[in-house]
């Protein structure tokens, strides 16, 4: 009788069929050992195959392949764009047994380990490339726009440009909302050198304090007293986060963010519509906040003593707007 060959006296080549008693060994999450042949791991970040060598129990779902070959510098040689790892332990002839597996294994596990944090250092650095080249297309985009504005509007109209290099004299003096939705000089076809404008969190005016609010305040004194402007128009508009900040505040609770110490300017106005409305869902309520909000605004304009003195003269007008983008709608109020 010949010799029957030693059980697993060799590895398995990639492809050739598992063996019934090999199949006993497979788990529900794949095989639990494979000797001497490239298996490839399903559980590597990045969604990409790591190629190691393994000869201890893993549970983990695989598939044969080829040997990989080694480059100098122990380093996995890989084909050009693949990530290089390091060189995995050497495989073990014949199934594990209880002598020796817990060496194999923790080798293993040290290198899947080490590929991990290769693969992901990799997904980092590309991340980093991407957001690098995101930021750049992103000035580009401002200087296409500018070329595009220079070419349509400011070589074809010079005599709207020409005065402008020597004194602006706007009419209009616009506080709106800082919302990129809801730029002032589009939505209301605003020409250069037509409206002084202020932009901020919900569109709020404070109240006149020289030292607190000196930016806004010394806005509204250029605006009034140097530029002569006629009309103060205060705009709100719809969906405004600023305004369900407001509306999101508790009573009493600390500021802790810059946006939370400002909207509590429109606090009267909040008070206002949850006495009035109180039954009204959390969106409507927002939605009359808006508006509010501005008449608050305007109130506070009377405040500073060069606005309410040019009331008084009849020099000044003040103006409550509101701009619905989500019906495309807008209107306007005298307080």
């Amino acid at each position: 009788m010949a010799p029957q060959p030693r059980r697993h006296a060799r590895p398995r080549l990639p492809g050739a069929p598992i063996s019934r008693r090999s199949r006993r060994r497979l788990g529900p999450l794949g095989a639990r050992w494979v000797s001497g042949v490239r298996v490839y791991l399903s559980i590597c970040p990045v969604q990409e195959h790591v190629p190691v060598w393994t000869g201890s129990p893993f549970h983990a779902s695989i598939r044969p392949a080829a040997r990989p070959s080694t480059a100098r510098g122990g380093e996995q040689a890989g084909k050009e764009g693949e990530p290089l790892l390091p060189v995995p332990p050497p495989p073990i002839k014949g199934p594990p047994g209880r002598h020796g597996r817990g060496s194999s294994s923790t080798a293993n596990q040290a290198f899947l380990l080490q590929s991990s944090q290769i693969l992901e250092n990799q997904r980092s650095t590309h991340l980093l490339l991407h957001r690098t080249k995101a930021m750049a297309d992103a000035v580009e985009r401002l200087k296409t726009g500018f070329e595009q504005f220079k070419a349509d509007v400011y070589d074809k109209k010079p005599e709207l440009f020409e005065p402008l290099k020597a004194h602006q004299s706007p009419k209009y003096m616009v506080f709106a909302c800082s919302d990129s939705r809801v730029c002032p000089s589009v939505t209301l076809g605003l020409q250069p050198g037509e409206a002084f404008a202020v932009r901020n969190i919900a569109s709020m005016v404070p109240p006149y304090d020289k030292t607190k609010y000196a930016g806004v305040g010394s806005a509204i004194e250029y605006a009034v007293c140097a530029l002569k402007v006629e009309v103060i128009v205060v705009i709100g508009h719809s969906c405004c986060g600023g305004i369900k900040a407001l509306l999101s505040l508790q009573d009493g609770e600390a500021d802790n963010h810059f946006v939370e110490d400002w909207v509590r300017i429109g606090a009267p106005a909040k008070a206002k519509v949850q006495a009035d409305h109180a039954s009204a869902a959390f969106e409507d309520q927002c939605s009359i906040l808006e508006k509010e909000a501005v008449n608050v605004s305007l109130e506070n304009l009377k405040t500073y003593p060069f606005v309410k003195e040019g009331l008084e003269k009849g020099t000044l007008k003040l103006v409550g707007g509101h701009y619905d983008f989500v019906s495309g709608k807008f209107e306007t109020w005298e307080p």
